[in-house]
């Protein structure tokens, strides 16, 4: 079985097993042996495309092709590049630390653990697909379990909350579906036959009317899940709402579909599309990445202030992409990989501290630095990160984004790169405002009641987070080479 196909068979094949679990220790091990083997999965993967980049100058790597509705030449066809790798690792990460996060899970465990691997199968398909119907489909695996893990296994008003994500999902869902076939019954414009296939439609140029009406509609369908202003909403309150490690992953991992699709998808094979929409959707992400910041400030629920955070920084991977050089799309990349670990580490953190505390209020906490010390120090490194202080993949990516940014040659684009730069004083506000009221100063209020100091899984699942975001703030120089070595044949299709 060829390298790429083994991230389909191996969760499902977890999943199986998964079936006969008869306890919650059952569950959780055979989950964590499920998501272990990804991770070496993932890891393996890295150094064999490393070795294959080495002597191969394909576009992408470890491609297989398959026959799968012949009417429609609709292909089973997979592949990767350097991003594709990247984001396949940080989602075995992450789906590896929410096993650990969720070692207590004592409702349902069976099937959360089932609907937590069936979701992570989702985002393993999507990032490998070269097919559009399989990337699609892949797509709608990821988004269907977060109704579930968050209807039954969420807190607060869930039910509300796991309508609202899946009906503002499913409703983007549409809108791709139709920019998805807008761009297959294009793509026969050269003479050949219709087709899905990624590589194949970039090879002919749909024509101009037909990219400007279908970009915005796969461009919107896409970036819907990567939480564009204005349809951010059901974002913060699906973040609320679900468990500790299914925020994890929906931050962490689900939102990064929308980002990667934007740029796969919409602007490699609608370049022309690009450049005519380009403006409009820089004006709503230059909006989503300070509206984000601002109403983080308000919110004292610790939960809604990173899901506001999320919505910021994650509107910086989209101001990035829209900027169209490859400094700004090498920091989007690197943004969505930062912002993947930044998030699931908080979101970790905050669950923990709310196990022990019993609430997510700032104002009825401080002082936790005296008493819970590991996850305190944890978090204001991760605060640290988000705002972006060197040293951290928050800074990395805030360079490449910015300094790139600045290099559009157009006045009104250096503008909006003002504007997004100004998030990042709002963003140290916001963040060193919880660590001085929740982390420091006298024990007031919940903080005041004994509490269990981190337990082995909570520090492997913190520390499955922490070290990639310092590693990537020492050493980017690899990641970026990769990515930049997958970035150059989009500079090429686009620009």
């Amino acid at each position: 079985m060829d390298i790429l196909s083994l991230f389909i068979v191996v969760p499902f094949l977890t999943v199986l097993v998964l079936l006969t679990a008869r306890s919650l220790k059952q569950a959780r091990m055979i989950a964590l042996i499920g998501t272990l083997v990804q991770v070496g999965m993932s890891v393996n993967l890295l150094f064999a495309y490393l070795r294959e980049r080495a002597v191969s100058d394909e576009l992408m790597l470890f491609t297989r092709d398959l026959v799968w509705f012949r009417d429609f030449n609709i292909h089973y066809s997979v592949g990767v590049d350097g991003i594709s790798v990247a984001l396949l690792m940080l989602t075995a990460l992450v789906v590896l630390a929410g096993v650990f996060i969720s070692w207590k899970m004592e409702e349902l465990p069976k099937e959360f653990f089932i609907s937590l691997i069936v979701l992570s199968t989702g985002v393993y398909g999507f990032f490998i697909s070269l097919d559009l119907f399989l990337m699609f489909v892949f797509f709608e695996i990821a988004v269907i379990p977060m109704f579930l893990l968050i209807g039954i296994w969420g807190s607060g008003p869930r039910e509300y909350a796991a309508m609202k994500l899946t009906l503002m999902l499913m409703g983007a869902s549409a809108v791709l579906l139709v920019g998805i076939l807008g761009i297959y019954f294009n793509s026969g414009a050269g003479g050949g036959p219709l087709t899905f296939n990624i590589l194949e439609i970039a090879e002919v140029q749909i024509p101009v009317e037909a990219q400007k009406l279908f970009f915005p509609l796969t461009f919107i369908g896409f970036a819907v899940i990567g939480a564009l202003f204005p349809f951010h909403t059901w974002s913060p309150d699906g973040h609320a709402s679900a468990p500790t490690a299914v925020s994890m992953l929906h931050a962490g991992v689900l939102m990064k579909l929308g980002g990667y699709g934007v740029f796969r998808v919409a602007m490699y094979l609608m370049p022309e599309g690009t450049l005519h929409w380009s403006w409009f959707f820089i004006v709503l992400a230059t909006f989503g990445v300070i509206y984000g910041a601002f109403a983080a400030i308000r919110q004292t629920d610790l939960k809604y202030i990173n899901a506001y955070s999320s919505v910021s920084h994650l509107g910086l991977v989209l101001f990035a992409l829209l900027m169209l050089n490859k400094t700004a799309w090498n920091g989007a990349i690197i943004q969505s990989l930062s912002h993947g670990f930044m998030t699931a580490l908080f979101f970790a953190l905050i669950g923990m501290i709310y196990e022990r505390t019993h609430t997510r209020d700032v104002t009825k906490l401080g002082g936790l630095l005296k008493v819970i010390p590991f996850i305190s120090a944890t978090y204001v490194i991760a605060g640290l990160a988000s705002l972006g202080l060197p040293g951290f993949s928050g800074f990395v990516a805030e360079m490449n984004i910015f300094v790139g940014a600045f290099q559009h040659p157009e006045i009104p684009y250096r503008i909006a790169s003002i504007f997004a730069v100004s998030a990042i004083v709002v963003t140290a506000v916001y963040i060193l405002r919880v660590v001085g009221i929740m982390l420091m100063g006298p024990l007031t209020g919940n903080s005041m009641t004994p509490m269990e100091k981190a337990t082995w899984y909570e520090k492997a699942g913190i520390l499955l987070m922490l070290l990639p975001i310092i590693g990537i703030g020492v050493a980017p120089l690899w990641l970026s080479e990769m990515i930049l070595e997958s970035i150059q044949p989009f500079i090429q299709g686009v620009l």
